[in-house]
């Protein structure tokens, strides 16, 4: 097993395959100044080597390998996260520690469930979706591709937020939020196009 980053995200994917008893080869990244990481060898290689999981928190820069590189990507889920068995996690999506994940769930390709995150019933997550800490996302909710999830934001059920958003962190979503917004507050209001 190997990962392609070796940052902050990287370290805790690190901490859920260890948890997983995975035995980790090692990781790729382009900083030739980072030899290792947790003690684990840090490669610099354009040959990338499978079984991987892109271990980098920008949604845009997962998105850009997943789709230069041809590997089999695996799924990470801590010992810790709960997932119903009737949802479904795309290839590279990696779930935190303490993250529930209910019944019925659509999880797209290469997202973060990050720690303590809830996702209730029937939800549908987007490819390369940030759902960040202590995030509590309600039944029924869609949330577009790309879009990045504050920190202990709330999204009321039913509402759909659109691909690409980024969502300030303590949010209370209350309504639909249009593609490439960028919107926050209590009472999340949109404020401005990413466009």
């Amino acid at each position: 097993m190997y990962l392609l980053g070796a940052g902050g995200h990287a370290k805790v994917i690190i901490d859920i395959l260890t948890a997983q008893g995975i035995d980790i080869l090692g990781l790729f990244d382009n900083d030739e100044n980072i030899k290792e990481l947790l003690g684990y060898p840090v490669f610099t290689t354009d040959e990338i080597i499978s079984p991987i999981i892109i271990s980098i928190g920008d949604n845009k820069k997962r998105k850009t390998i997943a789709e230069r590189i041809t590997a089999e990507f695996i799924t990470a889920i801590h010992p810790s996260a709960v997932v119903s068995k009737y949802s479904h996690l795309g290839e590279g999506t990696v779930v935190m520690q303490n993250a529930v994940v209910q019944t019925s769930c659509q999880i797209g390709k290469h997202c973060i469930i990050n720690t303590s995150a809830s996702i209730d019933h029937d939800c549908v997550i987007g490819n390369y979706v940030h759902i960040s800490p202590n995030c509590a996302v309600c039944g029924n909710v869609t949330i577009g591709e790309g879009t990045w999830v504050g920190a202990g934001s709330a999204i009321i059920p039913g509402v759909t937020i659109g691909k690409w958003c980024v969502i300030g962190a303590g949010s209370i979503v209350t309504k639909n939020i249009p593609d490439y917004s960028l919107a926050s507050g209590n009472r999340c209001r949109i404020i401005k196009s990413l466009m």
